[in-house]
């Protein structure tokens, strides 16, 4: 009788689309990440458990609503500023997210996600320092929370018109997206392959590609101190690209990279270590210090040229001294 259950169960579980695909529990079917409501809540509960958590300092009160790298960056800085400033926040106001306009892919299994495009109060909404915040949030399995996976700040100029259906539900770009100048689930090799080498060509000159890669060589040897780069790529998990098509060709992609820096110091001269970095820190930095952190970007990929980087969030999570 168990074994007639379990069967039976299990039947009852799977059924044979038209097309020959295999449905688990829906999983394979064509569906909303989620619904506008639902979006909203996952918006309004992340902004209480961060507001909470910067307050306190305190990485537990919002280590459930984050994951990926924004969840890397704020876990690793709340834990720098808990050492560091162990009273919590005196200069704490609380973040507001408002006018939000969520961006909500229809597609099939997991992970599901959307986008909320949000306006904040850490601007002013004049001129060039208007700015919009958009939000990511990512589900891997039904019954767990939402968590921000990626955050990017855009000017509103900035933010592109995405593909919507007739229903309003977006559209996602695909990882292996052929149709695209750089497939998203190659941005992160080839973003760290940009950076050590200048090539591949794929990255428009700005801010995140040219103008940093200069900092770069002109900080590489110091009187007395070196300093090496060492990219990675990073697609696991959470890490993974997101993308969502927009109007006119090309996509709108979220995507992650690791970055190590170690500074070297010539015989006889002593490193200085912030006190930030001090908390995240293994080791006594006699002579070498490596710093890792984890940068999270949005770069609008065209079908045919180069791929533009907006916007580029990155912070400390871990050194090491010896």
């Amino acid at each position: 009788m168990g074994r007639l259950t379990a069967g039976l169960a299990t039947t009852a579980a799977l059924s044979l689309t038209a097309s020959g695909c295999m449905t688990v529990h829906g999983e394979l079917e064509v569906v909303p990440s989620a619904t506008k409501a639902e979006a909203a809540r996952a918006l309004a509960a992340f902004t209480v458990a961060y507001n909470k958590a910067d307050k306190a300092y305190d990485p537990a009160l919002d280590e459930g609503r984050v994951t990926g790298p924004l969840g890397a960056i704020n876990q690793a800085g709340l834990k720098a500023r808990h050492v560091t400033t162990p009273a919590g926040n005196a200069q704490h106001t609380d973040l507001r997210l408002t006018d939000a306009k969520f961006v909500i892919p229809e597609k099939a299994g997991w992970p599901r996600w959307f986008v909320a495009d949000t306006d904040s109060n850490r601007d002013q909404d004049t001129g060039n320092l208007d700015t919009r915040w958009l939000v990511v949030f990512v589900k891997d399995a039904a019954g767990q929370p939402w968590k921000a996976a990626y955050l990017s700040v855009l000017r509103p100029s900035a933010v592109p018109d995405f593909v919507t259906g007739k229903d309003g539900w977006a559209r996602p770009a695909e990882p292996a997206d052929a149709s695209l100048a750089v497939a998203p689930q190659k941005l992160s090799g080839e973003y760290a392959a940009y950076l050590k080498s200048g090539s591949p060509d794929h990255f428009a000159p700005g801010n995140d590609t040219t103008v940093w890669r200069r900092a770069r060589e002109k900080s590489a040897n110091l009187a007395g101190l070196s300093t090496q780069y060492v990219d990675r790529s990073l697609t696991d998990g959470d890490y993974r690209p997101l993308g969502l098509a927009v109007r006119g060709g090309g996509a709108l992609v979220f995507f992650s990279t690791r970055h190590y820096e170690q500074q070297t110091a010539a015989k006889g001269l002593h490193l200085t270590v912030p006190a930030d970095v001090r908390a995240l820190m293994t080791g006594d930095a006699r002579s070498t210090i490596t710093k890792e952190r984890v940068s999270s970007q949005v770069a609008l990929v065209p079908a045919e040229g180069q791929v533009t980087i907006l916007n580029r969030q990155a912070g400390l999570t871990a050194a090491k001294g010896s």
